[in-house]
């Protein structure tokens, strides 16, 4: 099927690039403080298995079906479900899209001060502040009412700075040196880290099977959610990002490229993580507390901690930044389309909204109840409506011809099958587990 709309913005110039690109929108916070956490806790390798078998499903049909549905209507989601409405005389797309846009703009207003957050460590492991003080006064400094605000400002102008530059110059080119930078810092990390005494404590919490955990159906709920979230599956960013996409690329395989990537970072995290933690008999929590409170710890107590500190740090930003650039993106090329702005303008207003909203929520308790919200209902219900789309109103047949454009030969039934009976049913799954549990992901 041809191109609706024809994007706005121009496409990648490379494969290379649209892949370093969607798998920085994918690796964010979830596979750093996380992901190491929950494998544990969810036994080891065991829950592993789990996780790699819903990774490479949301991939193959999930991830594959947002990049071909933003290539085939050239827009982001608001167009999208307009016109997969419209090929059933239906209307109304318009605002079903603008839920998945709010997710992204949502994500982006709490998202920016917690990468505000990541840059203030960074500075402070580069001078030492963040080692000579206790990592809990550190971190609480930043996080009251208006605590962070010239961080969270420069993180909000940085993003903007490399979105001006457009999809290749900009989002393409930022992404090819951010990526590869983060693999290497954490490579790196992760060999330091293994030379640590007690580290292999951390490698069992990682890596022992304890196969009883596969008869508890939290496991499985717990893989899944963490598989859904990580690759991005938003209704959203991952659409945008399909429309800068050539005509010519093969989706199904740049989607499991990604997806394979994806997966690289968490595991790399884990074993740059955990083990550094076991290895100073520290607990290994998840959530901000392990980044901001325990590795500051781990690094004060390393021999030249403030420069593993400092590279630590720096990977993290760069997997903020791409992340946040993504989420930008879907809503300055809204900005764009639906009000007419100039692609300036329309990040500039972005970038505008996310930073006075945001000096509201500084205040971490309300950060963290504002993130609860677009994460819990807001995220998971755009991603289960999109699903709908692609492969209910759409059809897998129309979405099916887009994925056959650049590939070697079509989609076959197994495909149509595992898509709209499975995968559908199991993203619908993940908006009720998520409000049963607070969040799976």
């Amino acid at each position: 099927m041809s191109n609706i709309n024809g994007s706005i913005n121009g496409q990648f110039g490379s494969k290379l690039g649209f892949i370093l690109a969607s798998v920085g929108s994918a690796v964010g916070m979830g596979n750093i403080w996380m992901f190491p956490y929950r494998v544990g806790q969810y036994g080891g390798a065991a829950f592993l298995l789990v996780y790699f078998f819903f990774v490479a499903l949301f991939g193959w049909v999930g991830l594959s079906g947002e990049f071909a549905f933003g290539r085939m209507t050239g827009t982001g989601p608001i167009g999208s479900y307009d016109y997969a409405l419209k090929t059933k005389g239906k209307k109304g797309g318009k605002i079903l899209g603008a839920i998945p846009l709010f997710g992204s703009l949502g994500i982006a207003i709490g998202y920016a001060i917690i990468v505000g957050w990541v840059l203030r460590f960074s500075v402070g492991s580069a001078t030492g502040a963040m080692i000579a003080k206790e990592s809990t006064e550190y971190f609480s400094e930043i996080t009251g009412a208006f605590g962070s605000v010239p961080w969270h400002l420069c993180v909000v102008l940085m993003t903007i700075i490399f979105l001006i530059g457009g999809v290749t110059k900009g989002i393409e080119k930022i992404n090819k040196f951010m990526m590869p930078a983060f693999f290497i810092l954490f490579v790196v990390i992760a060999i330091r880290v293994a030379f640590l005494p007690g580290a292999l404590e951390g490698y069992k919490y990682l890596l022992i099977p304890k196969w009883e955990y596969l008869v508890n159906p939290e496991t499985w709920i717990m893989a899944m959610g963490q598989a859904f979230f990580s690759l991005s599956i938003t209704g959203s960013g991952m659409i945008i990002y399909g429309s800068y996409l050539s005509k010519s690329e093969d989706i199904v395989h740049s989607a499991l490229i990604t997806a394979l990537l994806d997966t690289c970072a968490a595991l790399i995290s884990g074993f740059a993580i955990i083990p550094a933690v076991f290895a100073f008999g520290l607990d290994p929590a998840s959530g901000p507390p392990l980044m901001f409170i325990t590795l500051p710890k781990v690094f004060a107590k390393m021999p030249m901690g403030g420069l593993f500190g400092c590279m630590f740090f720096i990977s993290v930003l760069f997997a903020g930044l791409t992340s946040l650039m993504n989420m930008f993106e879907v809503c300055s090329e809204a900005a764009q389309t639906n009000i007419k702005l100039k692609r300036n303008h329309a990040v500039f207003l972005v970038g505008a909204l996310v930073f006075i909203v945001g000096l509201f929520i500084e205040y971490e308790p309300y950060m963290g109840k504002w993130m609860d919200i677009i994460t819990i209902y807001v995220v998971p219900i755009g991603a289960v409506l999109c699903s709908i789309m692609i492969y209910w109103v759409l059809g897998v047949k129309k979405i099916g011809d887009e994925l056959a454009l650049g590939a070697k030969k079509h989609v076959g039934n197994i495909f149509g099958f595992t898509a709209k009976y499975i995968y559908v049913f199991l993203a619908a799954a993940v908006v009720v587990l998520s409000i049963i549990y607070k969040g799976i992901g």
